[in-house]
């Protein structure tokens, strides 16, 4: 290949350089909020560290520990799959759903669009600690009013086999950001599509799966992308849920176990916690932690591999 003049050099040098300058804000935070917390974990998943002492290298310790022995890994797993796998879909419909709903309503639509995003803005705990007190088992107006119809009264977080649909009733009722985004992709739907369609005789399932479904597909996406990452990061709710259903009150220094009741509660990122910042062992947490990691970019990469299946579909 014929060498390159010097000038010519010196100008792409330069451009590199100044490329550079420019990129150097995202790329500094880059590597110091993600670069170097990640290598941290990593490194620190393979010794045996509690924060106190000097981290000491003992292999795949932590690593078999994790997958072979300790028993609160494998039900956290599959409760934060349940979570991913029914949670954000039932959210994701239902903001849809509602979306759709209100978009087709001619009259009061503010009124609407505001009553169904304001529980949205209600803190996590305060919203966890007021679904607890309306699924009370023995007291709360739900089971009161199913038992007054002659339906069966569930235990919702005090039974192992409703906790998990407790805690999607809890994330529906703050369905209102998926609401408002899912509103503004479906007024954005080209109208002129829906009349020639009606001209060519298809009925409202035909409309919506070759003209809605396509148009938002995106934002169908994006929503899902972003509802797996939220489910990977599920604390608050299923830690306070579990607390107050188990009767304890939070003090200063008071150890609780997550999960009630009997693991059905209980998350990865409550080990991560538990293990981290409890019982001081930073290298099995860290181990948990890159699981978890792992998790998130594994569904993110099969979720935008699958985009053009939903695509696809509507076509």
């Amino acid at each position: 290949m014929p060498d390159v003049p010097r000038p010519l050099r010196s100008k792409q040098r330069r451009s590199a350089l100044r490329t550079a300058a420019f990129m150097s804000p995202w790329l500094i935070g880059f590597s110091v909020f993600f670069v170097y917390p990640l290598l941290s974990t990593l490194y620190f998943s393979f010794t045996r560290y509690d924060g106190f002492r000097q981290p000491a290298f003992n292999g795949l310790d932590n690593w078999s520990y994790v997958f072979s022995d300790y028993p609160l890994f494998w039900p956290a797993m599959r409760n934060t799959l349940w979570l991913v796998l029914v949670m954000v879909t039932c959210r994701v419909a239902f903001g849809l759903g509602i979306g759709l709903l209100i978009t087709k309503i001619k009259t009061a639509t503010g009124v609407f669009r505001t009553l169904f995003y304001l529980p949205y803005l209600a803190p996590p705990v305060a919203a966890t600690l007021a679904f607890v007190f309306l699924l009370n088992p023995g007291t709360g107006p739900v089971n009161t009013l199913l038992d007054a119809v002659g339906l069966p009264t569930p235990g919702w977080f005090t039974d192992a086999d409703w906790s998990k649909p407790a805690l999607t009733a809890l994330a529906l009722w703050g369905v209102g950001d998926l609401m408002v985004i899912f509103m503004a992709a479906l007024l954005d739907v080209p109208k002129e599509q829906y009349e020639a369609a009606e001209l060519d005789g298809a009925g409202a399932w035909a409309r919506f799966r070759h003209i809605t479904l396509p148009n938002i597909s995106p934002i169908i996406m994006f929503a899902v992308v972003t509802g797996v990452i939220q489910a990977m990061q599920y604390y608050a709710q299923p830690l306070v849920a579990g607390k107050v259903a188990a009767g304890v009150i939070g003090g200063s220094g008071q150890q609780f176990e997550p999960g009630y009741p009997d693991k059905s509660t209980l998350t990865l990122p409550q080990l991560v916690y538990n293990l981290g910042f409890q019982r001081f062992d930073y290298g099995t947490a860290c181990v948990v932690a890159l699981v978890l990691f792992a998790l998130s970019m594994a569904f993110t990469a099969l979720l935008m591999r699958r985009r053009g299946g939903l695509i696809g579909a509507g076509e």
